[in-house]
């Protein structure tokens, strides 16, 4: 991921900008919401939203960016199982939908490493 100046104000828009989609088109967030998880889905699609958009707001600040770098790399982590349970429902979809799905996959190890950058860039300052 990028290590530009840039690079958290595009993490904390990446952040709100999946934070407000929670909110506004919650469907396909409930749909790979994980079936162990107690509760209804479109409780944890708003609560994982909410949390993006605070994290989002962290990062954005200079104050709070060490650690609010440090709360987004858990939360790509936290939704790993997420994105488990859509490649494991999409096991019998199309093959357009299978490698969407499982692309998805390996995608959230950037997004901690780029999430961990930015907290250390903070924390040199």
């Amino acid at each position: 991921m990028p290590r530009t100046p840039s690079s958290p104000a595009l993490l904390a828009g990446f952040l709100a900008a999946m934070g407000v989609a929670h909110a506004v088109a919650p469907k396909p967030f409930d749909a790979i919401v994980p079936r162990a998880l107690p509760g209804s889905p479109r409780l944890w699609t708003y609560a994982s939203g909410a949390a993006e958009l605070v994290v989002a707001a962290g990062v954005a600040h200079p104050r709070t960016r060490r650690v609010a770098g440090l709360a987004a790399a858990a939360l790509f982590a936290g939704v790993f199982p997420a994105n488990l349970q859509m490649a494991a429902d999409a096991r019998h979809r199309s093959p357009a939908h299978r490698a969407v799905a499982f692309g998805r996959l390996p995608l959230q190890v950037p997004l901690v490493l780029w999430a961990r950058s930015v907290s250390r860039g903070a924390a040199s300052r």
